[in-house]
């Protein structure tokens, strides 16, 4: 970090001219980016800004009104202070014009009463400033080299976190847009103080730019997220005005966040990679014609044209520990699945979708039935897997075209189904609701962005106020818009509960009464209770 004025006051270059501040002493902490020696008097259209001037005053003018012009010129172009060595044209003292006018504009003005050589300050300054750069930029490259590797090797969000705060010695932490907490590393402080009231604390926090410093909450947020996609925060919690370096560090940290949630890594068999990357390719709609993706499956061996495709999704119930160990337990999941495809004589493709899935499409056969297939599979995993597991269909589909709609519908019935699993052998579409979508989208930026533009105001008004004002919308909406029956739900007496809908409107910019808009606040309100209800 560049020297204060104070910094450069202290230095045996400058002490050995006797300095004396005579105004702006409340101002010794501006930064000093370089020293310019001048004697002009028009000089200030020479700086840039953040210059220490070093003058002896030989050439300034006699009269006060131009005295406090240069000052005022100096003030107007960001000058760090003004250094005048006495004894050539202000012998004893400064002319009270230029020490007020420099009090005024809260410039530093300093006065050297002894002789002093110019070019011993500029050197001891100026050695300094560029000792000071050469540090951050080994420092910068130091953060480079760090955050470079953890993104190649896919650090998760705590091992970043950790590296932030072991750079910055200050607590540091991840949430989604939906303001939950999803890493934190409180740098040796204590976790549930850093934590406490987060929501509502953090939603009053909402700088205009992707990096910015909140100097009321002393948080230095930065917006994480690749592809204009941003799913999250990331905030530095620090005591003043962050430095360049913490700017750098968290921006580089948010970087290798969002990069580290792009990238993949699979430990499995060939076959099964193969069968992956075609099952991606399928549901990613790589293959720009469908007989491209059917010429590939059938060179896996697996015939997909004229026949009727079961989708199938297989997630694990119980944590495998460490990323190796899901990555582990996940190939050996789909090579049981594969084995069971075999033995049923049931040519498929299965792989892993991704570090949580593992995928299978089945092309039937003529006279099979779906729920057939899936019963004798499902019997067979759970013969030679010891893991408990949850197998997820989607509805039989006729074309390769179809085929993502039916992977969609799997994959939601098999999230809602491995948090409440009841022991079928597998499970179907019927078993999801708007609240269990609601819960697969949690994690959905779009979703979460949905929450905050619907019941953003309304959550913040309450917040501010300690008002129950959301509590009074859920009620109204729970109780079918009847006005009657909600206000005695609330326990509150007609007018009373008017009175709060019509505050409702004001505060949220709509009509209670009209359907659609009721819809979008119920549905942001059912959201919002998933959010909270995983971060529980």
């Amino acid at each position: 970090m560049l020297p204060t004025v104070a910094d450069v006051l202290a230095l045996d270059a400058v002490r050995r001219g006797d300095p004396r501040v005579v105004a702006g002493a409340d101002r010794l902490d501006t930064r000093v980016r370089w020293v310019h020696v001048g004697e002009i008097y028009d000089i200030a259209q020479l700086l840039r800004g953040g210059e220490l001037v070093l003058t002896t005053g030989v050439a300034l003018p006699d009269d006060p009104a131009k005295l406090v012009q240069y000052v005022a010129d100096l003030a107007a172009v960001g000058a760090a202070g003004l250094i005048v060595e006495l004894g050539r044209r202000f012998v004893r003292e400064l002319p009270p014009a230029i020490v007020e006018a420099a009090e005024e504009h809260g410039l530093p003005l300093i006065t050297l009463s002894r002789e002093t050589p110019f070019v011993q300050i500029t050197e001891s300054v100026h050695e300094r400033i560029i000792d000071i750069q050469l540090e951050e930029l080994r420092a910068s490259k130091q953060l480079h080299d760090v955050f470079t590797e953890l993104s190649v090797e896919g650090a998760s969000p705590a091992e970043v976190l950790a590296q932030v705060a072991r750079f910055s010695g200050r607590p540091v932490l991840l949430e989604n847009l939906a303001h939950q907490v999803l890493a934190c590393d409180p740098a040796g402080q204590e976790t549930e103080a850093l934590l406490a009231n987060w929501e509502t604390r953090s939603r009053a926090v909402s700088p205009g730019e992707r990096t910015a410093y909140d100097a009321a909450s002393g948080w230095l947020v930065t917006m994480v997220g690749a592809r204009g996609q941003d799913w999250g925060r990331l905030i530095l919690f620090c005591e003043g005005p962050p430095s360049p370096r913490d700017i750098v560090l968290a921006e580089r940290a948010a970087t290798t966040l969002a990069l580290s949630r792009l990238l993949e890594r699979h430990q499995e068999s060939l076959e099964r990679q193969a069968h992956g990357t075609v099952l991606s390719g399928i549901l990613s709609h790589a293959y720009s014609d469908p007989d491209e993706a059917a010429a590939r499956a059938r060179a896996l061996g697996v015939p997909l044209t004229g026949r009727r495709l079961l989708s199938a999704v297989i997630r694990p119930i119980t944590s495998g520990g460490t990323a190796l160990g899901e990555q582990a337990r996940l190939g050996e999941l789909a090579e049981a699945a594969a084995a069971a495809c075999r033995e049923g004589k049931l040519p498929a493709l299965v792989g892993t979708l991704d570090q949580n899935r593992v995928g299978m499409l089945i092309p039937l056969p003529p006279r099979a039935s779906a729920e057939n297939v899936l019963g004798t599979l499902s019997e067979r995993l759970r013969a030679v897997l010891p893991a408990s597991f949850v197998l997820a269909a989607g509805s039989v589909v006729e074309s390769l075209k179809d085929v993502r709609r039916s992977f969609l519908e799997a994959e939601q019935v098999a999230e809602v189904a491995v948090r409440q699993p009841d022991g079928r052998p597998y499970y179907r579409l019927p078993d999801l609701r708007l609240r269990g979508l609601l819960h697969l989208l949690r994690d959905d930026a779009r979703l979460q962005t949905f929450a905050e533009r619907e019941l953003g105001p309304l959550l913040a008004y309450d917040a501010q106020r300690n008002g129950d004002l959301t509590k009074i919308l859920r009620i109204y909406l729970d109780s079918g818009r009847n006005k009657a029956v909600a206000a005695q739900r609330a326990h509150l007496s007609r007018p009373a509960f008017y009175d709060r809908l019509r505050r409702l409107e004001r505060i949220l910019g709509t009509d209670l009464d009209d359907v659609e808009s009721c819809l979008s606040l119920h549905v942001a309100l059912l959201a919002l209770e998933t959010f909270r209800n995983e971060r529980g």
